[in-house]
């Protein structure tokens, strides 16, 4: 399909051309003497440091999470679906990563480097969004590491983010924004584990559901539970994509990856001898285990038990 007439046969996607325009008009403003914001100042200072042709417009940011945690007491979803936007874990205290987004802490420090300090004094609620750049295109997002389920952004934020690779966490120096992308051939070329190989990206300014969401993706092991009545209360369609499943059996034959105590806990969360994202959900919410160990889990369901992998089997 020639990149010209893509964009005909979906709904909701401006022409090449539009897009182009709106890319580079992003990139005339951030480039002003005197930016006006520190989302502007930010992205002035990594399309500084990108190189490379313009994004393909196809292409889209989405945000990975676990859409059956609590935030401050709340199911997820229903906590979205009455603030009406998505926040920085900066606001919400809360991550799928690392829990550093504090004054002093990892993250305020890798934003400080890699924004040149443009979030320095900003209130919590400026700071941006991460997610990943779906390049591979993902039917479970671009990072399924950080949750099985995803927002898939519209093509309005891409101009306003900006990507590094590899993730933050490694203080890279190779940057990307929508008008200087070389990060993707980068990406191609390296040889990471399968949920290491993702382009991070941080959207600049307000992420709304009912404005800059095209969808929300779920896992179908949640279907018929209180995740999808939550996720009817958002402004945004919901779709579905083929689901992680891992069998215990071959959970096994990976102590390795995450080591085997985790293998073990697996094994003892398992419900009739299989793991999915709703089972690992339900054991979260017991407080039993520790969430962190849990994680580990996760990881091992979305590495080997994802819908792409041999071991992987939805039902």
């Amino acid at each position: 399909m020639a990149l010209g007439d893509s964009w005909k046969s979906r709904p909701g996607i401006r022409c090449p051309q539009v897009w182009r325009r709106t890319a580079f008009r992003h990139t005339a403003l951030v480039s002003a003497d005197t930016p006006r914001s520190p989302q502007e100042q930010a992205l002035r200072h990594v399309a500084s440091l990108s190189s490379g042709g313009l994004l393909d417009p196809e292409l889209r940011v989405t945000l990975n999470f676990h859409p059956d945690r609590m935030a401050s007491g709340t199911p997820i979803l229903l906590k979205l679906a009455e603030d009406g936007v998505y926040h920085s874990q900066f606001v919400t205290g809360t991550s799928n990563g690392g829990l550093t987004a504090h004054l002093g802490g990892d993250r305020w420090r890798w934003e400080s480097r890699i924004f040149g300090g443009a979030y320095d004094q900003a209130p919590a609620h400026e700071r941006p969004v991460y997610g990943a750049l779906d390049f591979r295109r993902k039917p479970v997002g671009a990072a399924p590491r950080f949750g099985s389920a995803h927002f898939r952004l519209t093509d309005e934020t891409i101009p306003r983010a900006t990507f590094c690779y590899p993730d933050s966490f490694f203080e890279p120096s190779a940057f990307g924004v929508a008008t200087g992308m070389s990060l993707i051939e980068l990406a191609e070329t390296d040889d990471q584990d399968a949920l290491d190989d993702y382009i991070e990206a941080q959207v600049h300014g307000q992420v709304r559901l009912d404005r800059h969401v095209e969808a929300l993706v779920l896992d179908p092991s949640h279907r018929g539970t209180a995740v999808e009545d939550a996720a009817g209360h958002l402004p945004c369609p919901l779709e579905w994509h083929a689901g992680f499943r891992l069998t215990v059996e071959e959970l096994r034959l990976h102590p390795d990856y995450r080591g085997q105590e985790h293998v073990d806990l697996g094994a003892e969360i398992a419900v009739d001898g299989h793991l999915d994202p709703r089972i690992i959900g339900d054991a979260a919410r017991t407080g039993r285990y520790d969430p962190q160990a849990l994680k580990k889990v996760w990881h091992c369901l979305a590495r080997f038990g994802s819908p792409s992998h041999p071991g992987g089997r939805a039902e």
